[in-house]
């Protein structure tokens, strides 16, 4: 039988989430859907292809509309879409950094971030950098929790849930720094 690309790209993320980032691999997959591993090839060049593909799969399925017209609240909108996006796949943290990390997609939020920061004004110097830090903040809040869920679920941990830190507050202090040296450059 044959797949075309979105199939491939739609179990690869079903797997993903119903077995972990370490039951992704070409051969599981190729079995999964019936065919030889090296008919994904056809339609990804590469493991890395696929991951790509899959963290963009993730941040789309994520995808709510934006309402807010204040740039803190544009922020907060972006970083929280993200957040949830990649919570809602198991080891979709893990996915969706590494991704980007490497340069392989998974861009779209940093662009709206680098978007948003252009509208209001923010120096050139300080875009890059600011949307950077934004995002390096809901990578590591979004892999401590989703790691630590997991563990805990699964019993190899003991650990309390509450002890996550607080998101919302978090995102509050890096926007508000960002506001205070906007303010201290005026």
């Amino acid at each position: 039988m044959a797949h075309n690309r979105s199939d491939v790209l739609a179990h690869a993320v079903t797997l993903l989430d119903t077995h972990g980032l370490a039951a992704l691999t070409m051969r599981r997959l190729g079995a999964e859907l019936g065919v030889q591993p090296s008919a994904i090839y056809h339609h990804f060049a590469s493991k890395q292809a696929l991951l790509a593909a899959v963290a963009d799969e993730i941040l789309a399925r994520g995808a709510r509309p934006r309402t807010a017209a204040e740039w803190p609240d544009q922020l907060r909108e972006v970083c929280s879409e993200l957040r949830h996006a990649m919570l809602a796949c198991t080891d979709g943290a893990d996915v969706v950094a590494t991704v980007w990390a490497f340069g392989l997609g998974a861009e779209a939020p940093v662009k709206e971030m680098e978007a948003i920061l252009t509208s209001a004004d923010v120096p050139d110097e300080l875009v890059a950098v600011a949307s950077r830090t934004l995002v390096h903040y809901v990578f590591g809040h979004a892999f401590e929790e989703q790691t630590a869920r997991q563990a805990v679920s699964l019993g190899a941990v003991e650990r309390s849930l509450e002890s996550l830190p607080d998101f919302d507050l978090g995102l509050a202090l890096v926007i508000d720094g960002l506001r205070a040296r906007l303010h201290g450059a005026a």
